[in-house]
């Protein structure tokens, strides 16, 4: 365990998880700052190798999170209260790859093809599985997955076959051990994208839903939400001003009005992909006080 996660929070300091983004900058460089708490933010190679410790052992005070993480995370009782902060949201449509020695795929034709991604639960692959679902008729049913990690609530038990150990997705493609993988980018020049023009893709797909797809939000401990709302307050001014210093170039979602759509939908594809148990409204994911943030 790192250093880090040995730590317990002094009074005013919050132990912190945010990756580096230009809606974060702000406030990790110090130029948003608060007079009355100090976040002391963990070191990871990854910010989403903090994502596990914090929905198994609320790691932090403040973290964040993928969206489809805490969609689960909430299906499981776990004590997070999400913020109407998002940290990232991108169009996954160049993240479908297939091997283009092995012939021309199309998503048409993944019925009866294996097709890999990290977990079912990835918050990227849900967007991709759920665009092929909707937008290309796919039957996710008739596609025989391969994953490569556990999810990150460990009482989800997804499907899917195992892949063997030490085998990257990358290279099982390559190899065409998998027909098509999710959730990936490559420069290797055989590797092409499963939607001939993804940039064309999800410009047409913003033009029909006018949503930018959400990846990673932010959560606080239910029991700092519980114990001080001031600070839960303070913590979403902080992460707010941050993100304003990077407008215009930064359109991202942010706020509980502008993440609504995207919120919806990714609860619509999770609870297709029966991850949940049940279509939510988006209200029931914020508590009284997020949901009176903005």
């Amino acid at each position: 365990m790192s250093q880090d996660l040995k730590l317990m929070s002094q009074p005013g300091r919050l132990r912190t998880l945010l990756g580096d983004y230009p809606g974060t900058a702000g406030v990790k460089s110090g130029a948003v700052a608060s007079d009355r708490l100090t976040l002391d933010f963990a070191c990871y190679p990854s910010v989403i190798d903090g994502f596990k410790p914090m929905v198994r052992q609320q790691a932090f005070d403040v973290a964040e999170l993928a969206i489809v993480s805490y969609l689960i995370a909430r299906e499981f009782d776990k004590p997070l209260v999400l913020l109407p902060v998002t940290t990232t949201g991108r169009f996954p449509h160049a993240r479908a790859l297939y091997n283009a020695e092995r012939g021309r795929l199309w998503p048409a034709d993944l019925a009866g093809k294996r097709v890999a991604v990290r977990s079912l639960t990835t918050t990227t692959g849900v967007w991709l599985r759920g665009m092929l679902a909707n937008d290309y008729g796919v039957d996710l049913n008739r596609i025989e997955w391969v994953t490569f990690e556990d999810p990150h609530v460990a009482e989800c038990h997804e499907g899917g076959a195992r892949a063997p150990t030490g085998r990257t997705i990358i290279q099982m493609l390559l190899d065409g051990e998998v027909d098509a993988v999710l959730g990936e980018t490559s420069n290797d020049p055989r590797l092409k994208p499963l939607l001939a023009d993804p940039k064309a893709a999800s410009e047409a797909w913003f033009q029909k839903h006018k949503i930018v797809p959400i990846n990673h939000v932010v959560v606080v401990t239910k029991a700092l939400h519980d114990d001080d709302p001031d600070t839960v307050r303070e913590i979403y001014r902080l992460l707010k001003r941050s993100n304003e210093l990077c407008l215009p170039q930064n359109q991202t979602p942010f706020g509980l009005a502008a993440m609504r759509p995207a919120l919806q939908l990714v609860i619509d594809y999770a609870a297709q992909q029966k991850l949940i148990s049940r279509r939510l409204c988006v209200d029931e994911l914020f508590s009284d006080l997020t949901s009176s943030l903005a």
